[in-house]
């Protein structure tokens, strides 16, 4: 099964917890904090792969989950990494933040790796806590929780060369005939319902990719039929190859079917129609082609340069193949030079923002809301006394307390930060 576009879940993992606990080695005098920091939390990476050629892998596991980082050990030990997660996606596949519709990364050259959830970081030991006058914290970090976030994936097809026109106007079989490509071929509409790709060799040593797109009709930009589901894969051909039908006994004319793929193709969100395009008169070995050919040329007017074929008895097969390799050649050398692609692609995360807000539940009792105030609670080791009066403090600092007497928080009010909550005191 063909799928080219689905969704998932990455929960990267959790860095591991600093430790607290402090040397008592005979020969040491006075000791000290000697809890280690936590480990990375394992991200989740993407890696563009030319053996997927479909998105089918997601689509019956939808969430994956990277490994937490262990936590700090005694002695200031450090907590292992966790490895990341590396997940396999077809090359051309585009990645978006399905909450914010943003493109986290366009995934076009083989071995190209995004990281679209980061892991969190370690917690930090005790160690990093002395001070001059606390000699001996009692205060250590939770690890950083990993991103968590729901991916839209979108797979457009790479091809140098797409095939499009009305379903059985040959699109198949002539791919199947200049590639190794063995497409499903059949003698009604939309036999195609997945593209198909092939490598085409030309006898000079030239190649290129040749993409067969399912059938279009009138009314696919708007939804009708198959089309709009596939149109997205012509917007990375270098070259359009528009096959028309020349056979006399389908009950349609020509020109009204050529006009009517390039009225779709304009209306599409991004317009196509300004792709190279080479027009080919297909199955022309049908009696009576000729005479279709000769009206189609009249109707079409001059300026426009037509390559009749049969891709049964391979006339005029040679000629387009060498006619697409020239037109390609020579897009790619109007496209401007680009920067080449980097192996690596990080998405930049945002960091938390400050974004405090009381929310007063009933009388006596608060909520605060925050990425900031909330990744801070989760972060503190509430185990111990120090790290407690630690959280007061960086609480204050951020506002809490003021926010809280401004909604009408007195003494001895419940108040509660995600699953953490605790008694107001001025």
């Amino acid at each position: 099964m063909f799928v080219d576009q689905t969704k998932i879940e990455v929960q990267a993992g959790k860095g591991g917890d600093g430790m607290v606990s402090f040397r008592h080695e005979k020969y040491v005098p006075l000791g000290g904090p000697s809890g280690g920091d936590g480990g990375r939390g394992g991200s989740i990476i993407f890696v563009a792969d030319t053996g997927l050629r479909t998105l089918m892998d997601f689509r019956f596991r939808r969430k994956f989950k990277g490994e937490n980082g262990e936590n700090g050990r005694i002695k200031a030990q450090y907590g292992k990494a966790a490895k990341d997660l590396r997940l396999k996606v077809p090359v051309g596949t585009i990645v978006y933040d399905d909450q914010t519709g943003q493109e986290l990364g366009d995934l076009v050259k083989a071995g190209q790796e995004l990281v679209v959830a980061r892991g969190g970081r370690g917690g930090r030991g005790n160690i990093h806590f002395a001070t001059s006058t606390n000699t001996a914290p009692e205060i250590a970090e939770n690890g950083e929780p990993g991103e968590d976030r729901v991916l839209r994936l979108e797979l457009k097809v790479l091809a140098d060369a797409g095939l499009v026109g009305f379903p059985s106007v040959g699109k198949s079989t002539l791919l199947s005939v200049v590639t190794k490509a063995k497409p499903k071929i059949g003698a009604y509409a939309f036999t195609t319902l997945t593209p198909n790709l092939g490598m085409v060799i030309l006898p000079d040593g030239r190649d290129f990719s040749m993409a067969d797109l399912p059938g279009l009709i009138e009314g696919a930009s708007q939804g009708v039929g198959l089309g709009i589901e596939f149109l997205r894969h012509v917007e990375r051909t270098k070259v359009i190859l528009h096959l028309v039908s020349m056979d006399p006994n389908n009950g349609r004319e020509a020109i009204d079917d050529y006009h009517i793929i390039r009225h779709e193709l304009a209306n599409y969100q991004t317009d196509l129609t300004k792709k190279r395009e080479i027009i080919v008169a297909s199955q022309m070995d049908i009696p009576g082609a000729d005479e279709k050919l000769a009206d189609f040329k009249a109707a079409l007017g001059t300026g426009h340069t037509i390559y009749p074929i049969s891709s049964v008895t391979h006339q005029g097969v040679q000629t387009l193949l060498q006619a697409t390799a020239q037109a390609i050649d020579e897009v790619e050398a109007e496209q401007p030079a680009v920067k080449p692609v980097q192996a690596e692609k990080t998405y930049v995360f945002k960091q938390p923002e400050n974004d405090l807000r009381v929310e007063k539940l009933e009388d006596h009792v608060f909520e605060v809301h925050g990425q900031k105030v909330e990744r801070l609670v989760q972060m503190t080791n509430l185990d111990h006394q120090d790290g407690v009066m630690r959280l007061a403090r960086q609480l204050k600092n951020l506002g809490v307390d003021e926010a809280l007497r401004q909604q009408g928080a007195v003494d001895g009010d419940d108040v509660y930060i995600g699953d953490f909550s605790f008694e107001f005191i001025q």
